[in-house]
């Protein structure tokens, strides 16, 4: 199978959609996050930089359960980026995700029930951003990284 074509979430009922195809991310993981943003240093030593938001974030979630077992998340202009990580001895399953459409922002959190106002909100891992598409890349499956090599160790 080959990765489909990206699908926008652009509302709440497709972010509903979303959540109800790939099951609230039940017994999901986030494999792999890259983030990617315009502006760099050439060879030359010159900064290139955006002149707006130019910040994306590519998250792979993988499941336990087939059809789809593995999506790519999108997301551009973001406005918050927060991770949490797995504390030692603790497992990294999302157990239920949030997702919502409010305020031309979409949020995203591996954690039921988290809202931007949550006291608890920075317990999860969580993403809000003017822009969000997905896709199925089920093939993606298992330990091989997609957003570059993983060799690098501390």
């Amino acid at each position: 199978m080959v990765a489909t074509s990206w699908t926008p979430v652009t509302s709440q009922a497709d972010a509903d959609a979303l959540m109800k195809l790939f099951g609230g991310f039940h017994d999901g993981c986030i494999r792999e996050a890259h983030i990617l943003a315009q502006s760099f240093v050439d060879s030359g030593m010159s900064m290139r930089v955006a002149s707006g938001v130019d910040t994306r974030i590519r998250l792979l979630i993988q499941r336990q359960w087939k059809d789809p077992s593995s999506v790519e998340l999108l997301f551009a202009h973001i406005d918050t980026f927060h991770l949490r990580p797995s504390p030692e001895n603790y497992d990294s399953i999302i157990y239920t995700a949030t997702m919502l459409c409010r305020d031309d922002m979409i949020y995203w959190a591996d954690m039921g029930g988290w809202t931007p106002e949550s006291p608890d909100r920075d317990d999860a891992t969580w993403i809000a951003a003017k822009k969000l598409s997905w896709r199925n890349v089920s093939e993606w499956m298992g330990p091989d990284l997609r957003y570059g090599p993983g060799d690098a160790e501390i």
